[in-house]
């Protein structure tokens, strides 16, 4: 699937989880892939035993709220497929779609789907599909530039593109060996 289709488990989260309850402090000194071990460690254990390539994380109002972690490339390195919410905090939305990791607003998501259902998300065009209930529904879509971004694998890469990078970091960028979520401030 391309960035901005994705199909897969969902993973049905509330209201208002904070980046905090993503990615607990203790984590915070550790390498990526060590750290990613630990997201949502607080709120579902062992979740990362148990999410899959291609999953999709959906929840409800005010996702990420909090102190800007560096949790979209934490989810990048677990494989997770897309973040879909009902509402997101502004910052964090903007560093999920900085690191190339698609994310969309849904309203009524969380009543669409429940914990397991297997989920389509077509970020580009607007629409959702639940496999499992046969259900569908539209959204809307995201900006052009929003798009160009995650199809470029993040804000990094597409700079690159564009020549205002190294051209050589492109390969490393797109990789994943130098995250492209710094977990920016404000």
């Amino acid at each position: 699937m391309s960035a901005t289709k994705v199909s897969g488990r969902v993973w049905l989260f509330g209201d208002s989880l904070n980046t905090d309850a993503m990615y607990p402090a203790f984590a915070m000194k550790m390498d990526i892939p060590e750290a990613a071990k630990h997201v949502f460690y607080e709120v579902r254990p062992r979740w990362t035993d148990e999410v899959a390539p291609g999953d999709i994380v959906v929840a409800g109002k005010n996702f990420g709220v909090g102190s800007s972690r560096p949790v979209a490339a934490l989810m990048r390195h677990l494989g997770v497929g897309a973040l879909v919410a009902e509402e997101f905090n502004s910052l964090f939305l903007r560093n999920a779609i900085n690191a190339g990791l698609p994310a969309a607003t849904v309203p009524g998501v969380t009543s669409a789907f429940d914990d397991g259902d297997v989920g389509q998300f077509d970020i580009a065009a607007g629409h959702y599909v639940n496999e499992t209930k046969g259900t569908e529904g539209d959204f809307p879509r995201l900006p052009e530039l929003v798009l160009e971004i995650l199809a470029s694998g993040g804000v990094l890469p597409r700079l690159a593109e564009q020549g205002y990078l190294p051209i050589e970091l492109l390969g490393a960028l797109r990789s994943g060996a130098i995250p492209t979520d710094a977990g920016g401030g404000a």
